[in-house]
């Protein structure tokens, strides 16, 4: 969906938007732009951009200051990464690893107000595409109001997931009436979740339906893929809605066998910019270069810039730990996709990485390497893959063990070592000016067949987690589900920081405690929110 990348005209936003107050508060001039804005099939496509124009802001959208990026939460929170840069830079990310975050922290105020902003403009979109008057081409309609849904279980889950229960809204109100709604309990938000994906998957089509220039929007495949993960998310920390595995395997196998996804036969290419939008992914963040710098209303992300080599064009931020390179098994091949450190060379170019003094392990992100800087800090083009194919099969290995089918869950999982298995070097990894996947020497015994059974073969299939979807954002969220938390907290710091987290944990009616972010204090003090426990 590159050609479509979230690009609005001023009039536009003006009406989609949530924050800019100077003009909602004068008379319209003329007559008000949402009573015809969606009589058009264009606009009404635009309207539809406009929100996942939002959950792609990653430096604060309209009203928040600070950046944020997914990996500041699911690998920064993890043992999996460590805050990187000079020691100075950035402390509001210190300071959020080791849970001492403050309720004015510019992180997780941005989060709030990005994800509440998608909320409204796809709560628009629901209203006058759902309204019986309109005149938008139906099957046009239904896909629009599909993607609408989907987004709006994205931003809630989002939401549920760092900071518990949230004000759930589902209709357009006005600002003045935004008090009257307090904090749903966190089973309240996954209904809502749930509601919201099961109606985008009535309504949204396969991925190889789309054409072309239409890629990368949300399916039917990536609305079974999210509520698969809300329910795995459930049956480890709040399942007071009753989810089973069964669910979860349910959904999974859906996917499986609709034949739209499959894996890439190397996973060295998942990651490079000419393999976006490849058949492995399900959803991903979509962007472009077109020189914007720092700001809301971009089309490029900065998430490279941030993690890029500080020694060259970078900020170095989000540095993996040796706890994680630790973790794959000798001769992995993802290994090397996965980091990189002193006088690697990646895409051609010799890495030198300014340790301890401008990185904090000694190694840098791989899979958010780009090769030439782009044309302006937050401009760079490459996407952020959000949910990939191997996840789908490792969760259902997960379910599968779950409920004794334990023969399945070995094949799956070894699915997936399979492919890692013959998998080549990084891109360019060969010496200076190399571009090309160079073959790894035969090894007997690489990455053999897991073969376990028992608590033996869990431990292998979230081994895997880990180590195929390692700094992708989700390994956090995984150990807090599985109740490993804490415990990899303490390994990681001290118990001092795991003590920490767990007050500020919601531990009622929990399978596993629910560490929580703070509620942004404008949204406490402008709305009389409840504070999440600890601040």
């Amino acid at each position: 969906m590159k050609s479509l990348k979230y690009i609005l005209p001023i009039a536009v936003v003006a009406v989609l938007g949530t924050a800019c107050e100077g003009f909602l508060d004068k008379e319209p001039l003329v007559t008000p732009i949402a009573e015809t804005f969606y009589k058009d099939d264009a606009n009404a496509v635009l309207a539809v951009n406009a929100i996942y124009d939002a959950i792609s802001w990653d430096e604060g959208g309209v009203t928040g200051s600070g950046h944020t990026y997914e990996w500041m939460y699911g690998d920064l929170l993890s043992d999996d990464s460590k805050k990187g840069s000079t020691t100075g830079d950035y402390l509001e990310l210190k300071q959020m690893e080791t849970w001492q975050t403050l309720t004015n922290a510019p992180v997780q105020s941005s989060t709030w107000n990005n994800m509440y902003v998608a909320i409204y403009r796809a709560n628009q979109v629901l209203t006058y595409l759902g309204d019986p008057q309109s005149v938008i081409t139906e099957d046009l309609k239904s896909r629009l109001m599909g993607e609408a849904y989907f987004l709006r279980a994205y931003s809630y889950f989002n939401l549920v997931t760092k900071y518990g229960g949230v004000p759930v809204v589902t209709e357009l109100i006005p600002m003045t009436d935004w008090g009257k709604y307090s904090r749903s309990s966190v089973a309240e938000v996954y209904q809502q979740i749930e509601s919201d994906l099961k109606e985008a998957i009535n309504r949204l089509p396969e991925k190889g339906t789309y054409t072309e220039a239409n890629r990368g929007r949300a399916t039917k495949g990536a609305a079974k893929a999210y509520l698969a993960r809300a329910y795995m998310y459930q049956l480890g920390t709040d399942n007071t809605n009753g989810i089973t595995w069964q669910q979860v395997y349910t959904l999974t196998n859906e996917v499986i066998t609709s034949g739209q996804y499959q894996l890439m036969s190397n996973y060295a290419m998942l990651f490079e910019i000419e393999n976006e939008n490849n058949a492995e992914s399900v959803f991903e963040l979509q962007f472009v270069d077109v020189n914007n710098d720092w700001g809301p209303g971009k089309t490029g992300t900065g998430n490279n810039v941030i993690q890029n080599n500080r020694a060259t064009w970078g900020w170095g931020f989000n540095n993996p730990t040796q706890n994680l390179v630790d973790a794959f098994e000798d001769n992995d091949p993802r290994l090397a996709v996965t980091v990189y450190t002193s006088n690697d060379t990646v895409v051609g170019t010799l890495q030198q990485i300014d340790y301890p003094g401008q990185n904090e392990t000694g190694y840098l992100n791989r899979k958010a390497f780009l090769a030439t800087a782009p044309s302006a800090s937050s401009s760079s083009p490459k996407n952020i893959i959000k949910f990939r194919y191997a996840d789908i099969l490792l969760m259902q290995a997960e379910a599968a063990y779950h409920l004794g089918q334990e023969s399945t869950a070995r094949d799956l999982v070894n699915q997936v070592r399979a492919r890692a298995r013959v998998s080549t070097r990084p891109k360019g990894s060969a010496g200076i000016g190399a571009s090309d996947y160079r073959p790894y020497p035969v090894v007997a015994g690489r990455l053999p067949d897991v073969t376990a059974s028992g608590t033996a073969l869990l431990d292998a299939i979230l081994h895997e987690r880990r180590v195929e979807l390692a700094m992708e954002g989700l390994r956090y969220y995984d150990l807090v589900r599985t109740g490993r938390y804490f415990t990899a907290l303490a390994n990681k710091y001290s118990q001092t920081e795991a003590t920490r987290a767990e007050s500020r944990s919601i531990k009622t009616g929990v399978v596993n405690p629910i560490p929580v972010m703070p509620i942004p204090l404008t949204e406490v003090q402008s709305w009389g929110l409840t504070q999440n426990p600890g601040y």
